[in-house]
């Protein structure tokens, strides 16, 4: 965290002066949350991708705004679909002693056996909300399903007591499945149809 992220107050805006700030290799963006008024700004996108790379999407960045220092996460960042670009950063001011709520990745580690049998996997959800000190966040929550069988699952509630921050996602809020290989599926549905 020796680098510091400078950004620039901008004026909050209309499309046109938008549009200039993107052309000119800026990103629109706005900071607020502890001790913070919300503020539109602008950072370069050349040093925000930077800084995302050697930080991760959940660091926390350490932000110059007018000479006072503060300590922010990615709270929203909008893409263009199309370019691939960023159009907008949402940047939450932090209190570094304070838990705060932040969605963590969450990455699968190993084949499991379901899908070696010909199962399909199935990872409904990528994410889940937890609550962690800032130094603490996670850049991913990876999950072990080598011992998934066909019709497995994991869900949040069977994960819960290997990590050491608090889940906010409900217990059933399902991670991993393996399903049935699709032709097994249509196998029983002629054979019953067939009775």
């Amino acid at each position: 965290m020796s680098t510091v992220l400078s950004v620039r107050k901008r004026e909050a805006g209309h499309r046109s002066t938008l549009t200039q700030l993107r052309k000119g290799g800026a990103i629109p963006a706005v900071i607020y949350g502890y001790k913070l008024v919300s503020t539109p700004i602008s950072i370069s996108a050349k040093e925000f991708k930077k800084f995302i790379q050697k930080n991760g999407r959940n660091g926390v960045f350490p932000m110059e705004l007018d000479g006072t220092r503060v300590n922010v996460v990615v709270s929203e960042v909008q893409q263009c679909s199309l370019k691939d670009e960023v159009n907008h950063i949402d940047f939450l001011a932090i209190n570094m002693s304070e838990e705060l709520e932040v969605d963590a990745a969450v990455t699968l580690v190993g084949e499991s056996v379901g899908v070696r049998e010909g199962g399909i996997l199935m990872q409904p959800n990528l994410e889940i909300k937890i609550k962690v000190k800032p130094t603490e966040i996670p850049e991913t929550i990876e999950i072990d399903i080598t011992k998934l069988a066909i019709g497995d699952a994991i869900m949040v509630a069977d994960i819960r007591k290997q990590v050491d921050f608090d889940i906010i996602s409900e217990d059933d809020f399902t991670l991993v499945t393996i399903m049935a290989p699709v032709a097994s599926v249509e196998a029983e549905e002629i054979d019953t149809s067939d009775e």
